[in-house]
């Protein structure tokens, strides 16, 4: 099955540029409840994710007052993981493996352009159905 039956789109995504500020990412993630959030460049290209651990650790270890970081960008923050994207054509079985290291997967066009994301809650909605499907077959027969 295509990942396109589990996409949530662009549209329903919060997320920020990679020129955004500490604190405006810190905000948006407080305000959508994210622990993570994908980064795209002002092209709408998928750059990278970045978690609150990051942001956090990042203010820890520079001692920063929380007014400093309206003024610095988020594009230097080292990642603690790399979030890869997947292809808008990929499967689901290609996927799987990715959400017991995180909990959505960005999803690219073929150009790179951030299109959406598979959650990992739509994941386990879509293997409960696929489960079942099964027994409504085997129960038939």
């Amino acid at each position: 099955m295509n990942i396109l039956f589990c996409l949530t789109p662009k549209e329903k995504v919060a997320y920020i540029y990679s020129d955004s500020t500490i604190r405006q990412a810190l905000e948006k993630m407080q305000i959508y409840k994210y622990s993570a959030i994908p980064v795209l460049d002002r092209n709408g290209d998928y750059v990278n994710t970045i978690s609150e651990g990051d942001l956090l650790w990042f203010i820890k270890e520079h001692k920063l007052d929380f007014s400093k970081t309206e003024d610095m960008s988020i594009s230097n923050i080292p990642r603690s993981k790399n979030i890869e994207s997947i292809k808008v054509d990929s499967k689901m079985g290609d996927i799987i493996d990715m959400f017991t290291q995180q909990n959505f997967v960005p999803v690219v066009d073929d150009f790179g352009a951030f299109i959406g994301i598979v959650t990992r809650k739509e994941i386990f909605n879509y293997m409960v159905q696929q489960m079942n499907i099964k027994e409504q077959i085997a129960q038939e027969d």
